[in-house]
């Protein structure tokens, strides 16, 4: 929701390596957690114009190294902007995967691990936007909404949370 005045102000990394932080604050305060959230893309914009000539790395280890940029975000980038197979791990797909009995792991990067070995690598990135829409839609937190699932029948945890 923010992104397209963010991107219309701050067109590219050198404009928003110069940018105030109050300013992109402003932009982006209804995301939460805005103040770090502007210091990280300042930072970001501007390790991409001193490191990088300005381009968006494509290797995992030169993105986590950019400010605010963990392994998520890295796949996400990977995956979606350079069709580099990535395995998002959020909260939705840690969830849904240790509910289908794919991961034992307890960290995102375990998580991440055990679900690659299950998937070939052409598949990662749209398996982490199937699992997290499902998340999302379905198999919630709290309401896990069992009765819609249209993989109930493969679940070993029918029944995890309230249903509606």
């Amino acid at each position: 929701m923010v992104t397209a005045e963010l991107f219309n102000r701050f067109p590219d990394p050198v404009s928003m390596s110069n940018a105030e932080v109050a300013e992109v604050e402003n932009l982006i305060r209804s995301t939460g957690f805005f103040r770090n959230k502007a210091k990280n893309l300042i930072g970001c914009a501007t390790a991409l114009v001193t490191l990088h000539s300005g381009e968006v790395p494509r290797q995992m280890s030169s993105l986590v190294a950019l400010p605010g940029v963990g392994r998520k975000t890295a796949n996400v980038v990977l995956g979606n902007a350079f069709d580099v197979p990535g395995m998002v791990v959020d909260t939705h797909v840690g969830r849904i995967a240790g509910r289908l009995g794919w991961t034992t792991a307890s960290t995102a990067e375990g998580v991440e691990k055990q679900l690659c070995k299950l998937l070939p690598a052409e598949r990662w990135t749209q398996a982490a936007h199937v699992l997290i829409f499902h998340g999302r839609q379905c198999c919630r937190a709290q309401t896990a909404w069992c009765s819609a699932c249209p993989v109930v029948d493969r679940c070993p945890q029918v029944g995890v949370g309230r249903q509606k």
